[in-house]
């Protein structure tokens, strides 16, 4: 009888991570901008096998990437030297189980400005997000984003690929 064959290892570069990162656009982006940023990160995340979502409004940017550490981090190198923003901060990058955002190769949704007056407890800006954010904070935050995303996803509105 023959001993089943051992899965190799994870190492620490293909361990699943997810990494969130803020940036400021250094100048104003219209929607053939973005969607051309939008067309290279697919394509990219796709060879790569990074999901994830990217969101602007008012000159911020928001992006989640999901993959092998190395890759995201060898993509985050990349997206940091774009002329087109710039104050990057890392605001999460940790171990996961499973990918938010496994069907696409990069979601992406332009926030429009609110025209009513917003509840309290509403997020319209990421201001409040940085490196030195709590963890909680950050954590709540992206999950919010996440779900925001996916309703808009679920309607219809967005150009979840």
């Amino acid at each position: 009888m023959t001993p089943p064959e051992a899965k190799p290892a994870t190492t620490d570069d293909d361990r699943l991570i997810s990494l969130v990162y803020i940036s400021t656009a250094t100048a104003p982006l219209d929607d053939a901008a973005l969607h051309a940023i939008l067309t290279r990160a697919r394509d990219n995340n796709a060879r790569l096998d990074v999901t994830g979502m990217l969101l602007y409004r008012e000159g911020q940017f928001v992006q989640i990437l999901e993959g092998a550490r190395s890759a995201v981090h060898d993509l985050v190198d990349e997206i940091r030297a774009d002329p087109r923003h710039t104050d990057m901060s890392v605001i999460l990058d940790e171990p996961i189980e499973v990918r938010e955002f496994s069907d696409w190769s990069m979601g992406f949704q332009p926030m429009a400005m609110p025209r009513t007056s917003l509840p309290d407890g509403f997020r319209d800006t990421f201001t409040d997000l940085d490196a030195s954010a709590e963890r909680t904070r950050i954590m709540r935050a992206v999950r919010e984003i996440s779900l925001w995303f996916r309703v808009r996803a679920s309607s219809g509105a967005d150009e979840a690929a």
